[in-house]
């Protein structure tokens, strides 16, 4: 449930308030009973620092790239990285 913040325009009183988003907005200070009690607009009560979690969280390890042998002497399959020789080099690292 958030947290709203709230003023009294008469008055001066402020308080924060746990209400759910379908609770109706309050109109009545609870000090001097006026109906000038307003929602402010506040900083949110959170603050994402670093790199974020996405960043390091369920990070897969980077594969890296088996050479084709056959690239050394022209073989077609190396240049479009189809290269069936590479492949078991691959699946065993």
């Amino acid at each position: 449930m958030p947290i709203y913040e709230y003023r009294c325009a008469d008055c001066g009183f402020q308080k924060e308030h746990l209400q759910k988003l379908s609770d109706p907005v309050l109109r009545v200070c609870p000090r001097c009973g006026a109906e000038h009690y307003e929602k402010q607009l506040s900083v949110a009560g959170f603050q994402l620092k670093g790199n974020g979690w996405y960043a390091t969280d369920f990070k897969q390890p980077q594969k890296t790239a088996t050479p084709c042998p056959g690239a050394a002497q022209g073989c077609p399959a190396a240049a479009d990285g189809a290269c069936a020789a590479a492949e078991p080099a691959a699946a065993a690292a």
